[in-house]
């Protein structure tokens, strides 16, 4: 074994001696051929409802009914369960209350008093303007007495302090009655006390609206964790509900191929649950920002995606592989085939049996394959590599070895 071991390695080698002495070095090669290409990104990602619905408990309560269950197609307006909702009944009458007694505070205010009042003072008030007017009359007459020498002046002082008294008390009056008997602290006070109501009144309303969850939309009930009689807290999830049709896919983007992703790109996604499925959708919103998540940096990319026979379910995990770029009919070499030097790509050609360079513009690439939209021509035979490892060069002499 050793002997003819030592006579293969011989024989390698002699062969090697003479290729090199003809100046031949062996090479892989491959000829540039027209063909699709499409350059993909793949990743993972995650289903979610495009137009989401939830309902949570408004307060600590018992669900009373349930409806529907979970996977029922439910119409806009559809009542789906309800919570008991005795408290919050209760809580509504009790804020309504307080809220016709805060308006009623508020309209007293601003008419001067409780209607009894109002009632009360205004024969007060009439009796004072009538006094009034008396005293001014009277204080008249002595006026034109005393011009005539028949009223004394003390007699035309006491008719002045009678009108006088007679005005006090009217202005007292008018005060008790119209709106500036209350200080503007005071109506400030019932004005607040009056929005106070008010808004524990909606409040109340929306809670006992909220003790009826009605389907917002068309949908699907995917979601229902609780049962009949079962107790929930405030803000347990109820349900819910969401078009289906249409779903939207969360997918995650390596950093560095964010650049590649424009709205509009197609979008291809697979479930292991469905194995050969394939689901089409397009690219709806481009990361704004990237994030950490396990090892991986990556940027979240939304996708709508055509869900017409329901089987993507939400929250499941699917592969995704969005196509940044496509030729139909591209002229295609090997990546292998491409070298680069300050910036400027190229390849060798086969001419003649020895090495081009040829400077090649590329267009859309794939794990393999690579498109060249100038620099060679169709069917041009494009050199590989060298099957012993040597570094190609400029008018190289070569043997293309079969594949």
């Amino acid at each position: 074994m050793l002997v003819i071991a030592g006579i293969v390695a011989a024989v390698v080698v002699l062969g090697a001696f003479v290729s090199l002495r003809r100046g031949e070095v062996q090479i892989r090669a491959e000829h540039a051929a027209r063909g699709p290409i499409a350059s993909l990104i793949t990743t993972n990602g995650k289903i979610e409802p495009a137009d989401n619905f939830e309902a949570h408990a408004p307060a600590a309560s018992t669900v009373k009914r349930l409806l529907v269950k979970e996977g029922d197609r439910v119409r806009a307006g559809q009542l789906l369960l309800q919570l008991d909702d005795a408290e919050a009944r209760a809580r509504a009458a009790k804020a309504l209350a307080q809220l016709k007694a805060a308006e009623a505070n508020l309209q007293a205010v601003e008419i001067g008093g409780t209607r009894e009042e109002v009632l009360t003072s205004k024969p007060e008030l009439v009796k004072a303007q009538t006094e009034r007017d008396a005293a001014r009359r009277n204080l008249d007459a002595m006026r034109r007495l005393q011009e005539r020498g028949a009223a004394s002046p003390a007699e035309v002082e006491a008719a002045q302090a009678r009108l006088q008294t007679a005005q006090a008390q009217l202005s007292a009056l008018q005060q008790k009655g119209g709106a500036g008997r209350y200080s503007p602290a005071e109506v400030a006070r019932v004005q607040a006390q009056a929005e106070q109501a008010k808004a524990e009144y909606a409040a109340a309303e929306d809670l006992l609206h909220s003790s009826n969850v009605t389907a917002p939309r068309d949908g699907v009930v995917y979601s229902l964790p609780v049962r009949q009689g079962g107790f929930v807290n405030a803000g347990d999830l109820l349900t819910q509900v969401a078009d289906l049709t249409t779903v939207q896919v969360r997918a995650f983007i390596d950093e560095p191929d964010i650049g590649r992703l424009a709205t509009g790109q197609p979008v291809s996604v697979t479930w292991e649950g469905q194995p050969g499925r394939n689901w089409i959708g397009r690219v709806t919103r481009v990361p704004t920002t990237v994030i950490a998540r396990g090892t991986r940096t990556v940027g979240e990319v939304a996708c709508a995606v055509s869900n017409q026979d329901l089987k993507l379910l939400p929250n499941i995990n699917v592969n995704v592989a969005i196509t940044t770029a496509k030729r139909d009919d591209a002229l295609l070499i090997p990546r292998e085939a491409v070298h680069q030097h300050d910036s400027r790509r190229f390849v060798y050609e086969v001419v003649n049996g020895g090495l081009k360079q040829r400077y090649v513009e590329t267009g859309v690439s794939d794990l393999t394959r690579i498109e060249i939209t100038s620099g060679i021509k169709d069917g041009a035979e494009i050199a590989l590599s060298s099957v012993r490892g040597i570094t190609l060069k400029e008018g190289m002499d070569v043997k293309v070895v079969p594949r």
